[in-house]
């Protein structure tokens, strides 16, 4: 399948708290190295003429503005937990200079919770300048928007359902401590995996780096990229020396071109 050239832009890499996170004193949360910063874990997707975000992060804000982003024709969600959905209000800037409601793609666990998080844009009666939001409910089927196909992927974070999604070569996948066989397949042909890894140590709902090395060898992929990182993982110059070949760790403003 021909798929049109497009570019993944690293928003955000780190867990719910971030790195650093608040009032840490580890050597982590200390460290000065750029790639030791981790906002809140989000992408750009980019092609010719369609421009796509995977989540709104409590700092999509800056996240926005670090990346130049002046154009947005739609956002994808993977699951309604906070951090990756408390930013949304801010699309209310994409709102005022296009004139046009942002589209929004989600299950619709995250649709309730947006409806209900941001009741007031959907009420009757709304306040000038309040988001102008469109819901799109997604299950496991294609979709295409602009000239981007999407393949959603359904996996599980301990008991709730999350979304990950296949850009053609690209697998975009967080927040999972375990993906089921038949969407196992899915993975299978994409050049380069994204997948959440927070930490060595076990953890009840994301899977650990060494059960994200494993995913990605079971997938044959090319390239792996770990993203949704804690301060409890180590320095980035450090646990990137461990990893196997083709497996690397994300960092904010990294950027793949496909």
């Amino acid at each position: 399948m021909n798929y049109p050239p497009f570019t993944v832009t690293f928003l955000g890499t780190g867990t719910s708290s971030g790195v650093p996170m608040i009032g840490c004193h580890c050597e982590v949360c200390q460290s000065t190295h750029k790639k030791d910063k981790r906002l809140r874990s989000s992408i750009l997707i980019q092609s010719e003429t369609t421009t796509l975000v995977v989540d709104t992060t409590p700092d999509f804000r800056y996240q926005m503005l670090r990346a130049g982003v002046t154009k947005l024709d739609a956002i994808l969600f993977t699951h309604p937990h906070k951090d990756h959905l408390a930013g949304l209000d801010d699309v209310r800037a994409f709102n005022l200079f296009s004139g046009m409601p942002m589209p929004l793609y989600c299950n619709e666990l995250t649709e309730a919770a947006i409806r209900k998080d941001f009741f007031y844009a959907f009420s009757k009666e709304k306040y000038p300048g309040v988001p102008d939001l469109l819901p799109h409910s997604i299950g496991t089927d294609s979709f295409t928007i602009g000239d981007l196909t999407i393949e959603p992927i359904l996996v599980w974070h301990l008991k709730m359902p999350v979304l990950g999604f296949r850009f053609g070569p690209f697998t975009y996948i967080t927040d999972a401590n375990r993906i089921d066989a038949v969407e196992m397949q899915k993975l299978k042909g994409s050049h380069t995996l994204v997948l959440n890894a927070l930490r060595k140590q076990p953890h009840l709902s994301h899977f650990t780096l060494q059960e994200a090395i494993d995913i990605a060898r079971e997938a044959g992929v090319s390239a792996a990229y770990f993203t949704h990182i804690s301060h409890q993982l180590g320095l980035h110059s450090t646990i990137q020396k461990e990893l196997p070949k083709g497996v690397s760790l994300a960092y904010d403003g990294l950027q793949l071109k496909f």
